[in-house]
């Protein structure tokens, strides 16, 4: 069974046998992208390392997933990074007794930043019970997407709400949304040249968006309609997301503490 941790950023994969706890996008070193606007602030990776650590305290986990993105730079590691990972990692190993980290697409380079035994994973996932794991920004393998559920980062999801004033503000949330396996099947088909993908289950497939456990970040709030340079509407981010299978008007919003806001084409009537 995979659950939201209400009232924080993270799940938990309960079973028999091992309670494990899934969490993304930390982006270690965003604050060295900021500080090249300007803005100067201190490393909060030690703040990010005392949050997962009570958590894993609070909740007696054994096991730890990352879905990808660990560091902020693309397909190098920044100084402060050489630093900041791998003492973050190491901070963990004598709390849980096992990390995987799914590679995301901030995550080029990452091997040598991480400490011994942690595993790092391919970007097309895993599967754990009936429910695949990936990070959002390619296709997961046809065996993900033959589960019951999947679960995904990347998108950093967050909505933007104004009140008659024209005060805005803006929360993270969890996005739940099902998806058509027949046209799922057919773009996988297109995707990586089969011709079996097609026998599936007829019952949606549930996916769930997660929040970024880095909650400095932000986002691009889902239910604001933004423009690209010509004036066109913005695509959704990652291949899933951008294809006919997900109707994201029709996803369902929830707030950190799993209270229900309402589908994103209401919101986005309110944004």
């Amino acid at each position: 069974m995979t659950t939201p941790l209400w009232p924080y950023p993270a799940a938990l994969i309960k079973t028999r046998q091992r309670r494990t706890m899934v969490i993304a996008d930390l982006h270690i070193g965003w604050e060295m992208a900021v500080s090249r606007r300007g803005i100067y602030l201190p490393s909060q990776t030690p703040k990010l390392s005392a949050k997962l650590e009570e958590l894993i305290r609070r909740y007696r986990i054994e096991d730890l997933i990352i879905l990808g993105d660990v560091k902020h730079t693309v397909a190098t590691a920044e100084m402060g990074e050489w630093h900041d990972v791998p003492d973050f990692f190491s901070r963990l190993r004598g709390l849980v007794q096992k990390i995987r980290v799914i590679r995301g697409n901030h995550d080029g380079n990452l091997e040598p930043l991480l400490p011994e035994n942690i595993e790092l994973l391919p970007t097309t996932g895993i599967v754990i019970g009936r429910t695949g794991f990936f990070h959002g920004h390619r296709w997961p393998t046809p065996n993900v997407l033959g589960c019951k559920m999947i679960v995904m980062g990347h998108v950093h999801p967050v909505v933007s709400l104004r009140d008659p004033a024209g005060f805005r503000i803006t929360r993270q949330v969890w996005i739940k949304v099902s998806c058509s396996r027949e046209r799922l099947a057919k773009a996988l088909e297109q995707k990586y040249k089969l011709h079996t993908v097609r026998r599936v289950k007829s019952e949606p497939l549930q996916l769930f968006i997660m929040p970024s456990f880095n909650d400095f970040l932000g986002g691009r709030p889902l239910n604001e309609r933004m423009l690209d340079a010509a004036g066109q509407p913005r695509g959704s981010v990652g291949p899933i997301l951008r294809s006919e299978a997900v109707d994201m008007e029709t996803a369902e919003v929830y707030l950190l503490d799993g209270n229900y806001l309402g589908t994103l084409k209401q919101l986005r009537e309110l944004g």
